[in-house]
């Protein structure tokens, strides 16, 4: 009795303890410096409701973020009406009928707030000296200037209302069009390399380098009223967190976002900061604002992060990559269809299966990890494969001749023989891995992209070098290690001879 009362008890404890409201919420935000900025917005007002944070920065795209929000691994991000309409919709619904775009995001457990007071709809930006020169006033004067060059953000360039139906609509003639990082457009307007890029109408930019904004004269791009989206559970887990998010409704005025945007992008100053500041104007009090760790222990702190990434990915790479590889090497049909597929993978872009493995494994280090896995495969089955195929036939024969089992040759004597191979191919992976782990930090998962994007998006080249530093050194480092490695592992007779 005291057993199944002691169990009924520990039972009720834990349904108790799965039943209280989690006291964290976590805020996505889009990889440009407004999006950032909003994220910040949104993590002040969880701080003021009680609420611990955990912002995840500049995600990927709009898709890496909706599908985060619907996965439930976010709970609240900012999007834009026509964003919501063209990429997530696929037209179903027109974007100013809000109510409509409420309605069908409702459907899939997604709560649109009212707007937020500006719209940020897109516009084609030119060098001020050429629009003077060549007297371009509207995109439709574009059509006969087919000698211009376009340096265009990789989303726009993608979505349905972005490029393609922009130049079918205005019947756009230029072939030379390419893709991007949004802020790097700005620097290569600038500087002359590009002619036109897409802007963002509360851009800082747009003012700072006196930018000619095309007017849309055919009315092409719709609305892009800024909104929340929200988990509707979050209604019942942070109601206070959700009044104050409908709270800010109207309160951000075109000119307001183009002014924290700029403070932001021209003048430096920290997004979290930006946010703060408009926050106790709008509210009359300060919120809890994270204190900013010194470089020391924000590098420190990466560091961490990128190590994890690395060391997991690698041991799980060369746990499944070695079998392979061996087995790759006695079977000349196996082995052309393990070295096939894993060369395959291999030509897959970084980028698309990191977002690929999203919807998997959600966002964060689990996807992150799952990506360097599958590129840290080839190099080790191929560096396996080569080096077991490469011991000498006698060397196989006189160990049959003394009656070793095949466990125990490949033991005692065609792993000892291929370990310089192996390692080589280890070490190529671990160097791969360093490098492309960067990209992590647009599916939230930390380490040295974190500083790398943050410097690109804010064009600030000390935190750009905050991530880029470190990550070479760990790449020298993993070349050391490596080096040391072979030197422990493998018989002074087989190693390659030092150059003099």
């Amino acid at each position: 009795m005291r057993a199944r009362a002691a169990t009924a008890a520990l039972v009720a404890l834990l349904a108790l303890g799965c039943a209280r409201p989690r006291r964290e919420v976590r805020v996505g935000s889009k990889a440009f410096v407004e999006g950032v900025i909003l994220g910040e917005v949104a993590s002040g007002l969880a701080r003021r409701a009680g609420f611990t944070v955990d912002h995840r920065r500049g995600l990927g795209g709009t898709r890496v973020l909706w599908n985060a929000l619907r996965a439930g691994e976010i709970d609240v991000y900012a999007e834009y009406t026509g964003t919501i309409a063209a990429e997530l919709l696929r037209g179903a619904v027109r974007p100013d009928d809000e109510a409509g775009l409420a309605r069908a995001v409702a459907a899939q457990g997604v709560t649109m707030s009212a707007g937020l007071g500006f719209d940020d709809t897109y516009a084609l930006g030119v060098r001020r000296a050429v629009a003077q020169r060549l007297g371009l006033r509207r995109v439709s004067d574009l059509r006969a200037q087919s000698q211009l060059s376009l340096g265009l953000s990789h989303e726009f360039l993608q979505r349905a209302e972005g490029w393609p139906g922009l130049r079918a609509r205005y019947g756009l003639p230029q072939a030379s069009v390419r893709g991007m990082q949004h802020e790097l457009a700005y620097a290569a307007l600038a500087s002359g390399a590009i002619d036109v890029t897409d802007v963002y109408t509360t851009d800082a930019e747009v003012a700072a380098l006196d930018v000619a904004v095309l007017d849309d004269d055919l009315h092409h791009f719709p609305p892009y009223r800024a909104v929340w989206l929200y988990r509707a559970d979050l209604a019942r887990r942070a109601p206070a967190l959700v009044a104050s998010l409908e709270g800010v409704a109207g309160s951000i005025a075109t000119d307001t976002m183009a002014r924290m945007n700029a403070r932001a992008r021209i003048d430096r100053a920290p997004e979290a900061s930006v946010a703060e500041d408009f926050l106790r104007v709008r509210f009359g009090a300060a919120t809890v604002t994270p204190t900013r760790e010194g470089l020391g222990a924000r590098v420190w702190a990466r560091t961490r992060e990128h190590l994890w990434l690395v060391l997991v990915s690698l041991l799980a790479a060369v746990a499944v990559a070695v079998p392979l590889g061996v087995l790759a090497a006695r079977s000349r049909r196996a082995g052309a269809i393990i070295l096939g597929v894993v060369g395959l993978v291999q030509t897959v872009p970084s980028l698309a299966l990191l977002v690929f493995m999203i919807p998997l494994l959600g966002i964060g280090a689990a996807p992150a990890i799952a990506a360097l896995f599958v590129y840290g495969l080839l190099p080790v089955v191929r560096g396996t494969a080569l080096g077991i195929a490469g011991v000498a036939p006698p060397l196989r024969e006189s160990a049959e001749a003394l009656g070793l089992p095949s466990w125990a040759m490949l033991r005692r004597v065609e792993l000892p023989l291929a370990m310089p191979s192996i390692l080589a191919g280890v070490k190529t992976a671990a160097v791969i891995n360093v490098g492309t782990a960067t990209l992590g930090a647009l599916v939230g998962a930390g380490g040295y992209g974190e500083p790398i994007l943050t410097g690109v998006r804010l064009a600030h080249t000390p935190t750009l070098l905050e991530g880029a530093v470190p990550s070479a050194l760990m790449a020298l480092a993993a070349q050391g290690v490596f080096a040391l490695a072979e030197r422990w592992l493998v018989p002074a007779g087989l190693r390659a001879p030092r150059a003099r």
